[in-house]
């Protein structure tokens, strides 16, 4: 009787992290309410993001990607509308 050893196969399952970390928040677009980033714009006074992040929006947010915490945070909200 011979002894044959099972065969196995490992699985690497890989997973990228999007949570942000210190200072990453520098590096995103954020969502916040439309009237109160116009207001800022003109007033030069700070916001706070779905995130938390609070700032003084000055850059054209376009040129960056949209903050995944603040992505996450809109997609539960409800949001009422004519498709509602």
């Amino acid at each position: 009787m011979t002894s044959e050893k099972p065969q196995t196969t490992t699985i690497v399952k890989e997973r990228t992290d999007l949570r942000p970390e210190e200072g990453d928040h520098e590096r995103f677009s954020h969502y916040v309410p439309k009237a109160k980033l116009t207001e800022a714009m003109v007033m030069g006074t700070p916001v706070i993001a779905l995130c938390g992040k609070v700032w003084v929006p000055s850059r054209n947010p376009d040129r960056f990607p949209v903050c995944p915490e603040c992505k996450e945070i809109w997609a539960t909200m409800r949001h009422d509308g004519p498709e509602s």
